[in-house]
């Protein structure tokens, strides 16, 4: 391996690592919103999420393919997360326990 290479592979794997980071963010905050009638950040923080994922995958489409919910965010433009998998076991059992989390969270700040 030539030190360019690795600082290609290096990027390549720190872009996809986001990628996976914000769909993740985007699934279990859209689970929260959609199914639990709740929230545990703002429509703002939400949407600059959304957009941020939405641009990294305009501009780098050569990375999407990640195997982490790729059908779902196949052109998706960040309006909306109604749409996702948000039953989607993994998805459902991780925002109710960020749910969890956040309740607690909120009863000791009180």
């Amino acid at each position: 391996m030539t030190l360019d290479s690795f600082f290609v592979e290096t990027v390549d794997q720190d872009l996809k690592e986001r990628i996976k980071r914000l769909r993740s963010i985007m699934l279990i905050n859209s689970c929260i919103y959609y199914e639990m009638n709740e929230n545990v950040i703002t429509d703002h923080a939400w949407q600059a999420f959304a957009d941020e994922l939405a641009d990294i995958q305009n501009k780098h489409p050569d990375h999407v393919k990640i195997n982490w919910f790729d059908q779902y965010f196949e052109g998706w433009d960040g309006t909306s997360g109604y749409n996702l998998p948000l039953r989607d076991p993994w998805v459902y059992g991780k925002a109710e326990q960020i749910l969890r989390y956040h309740k607690k969270e909120m009863q000791n700040a009180v």
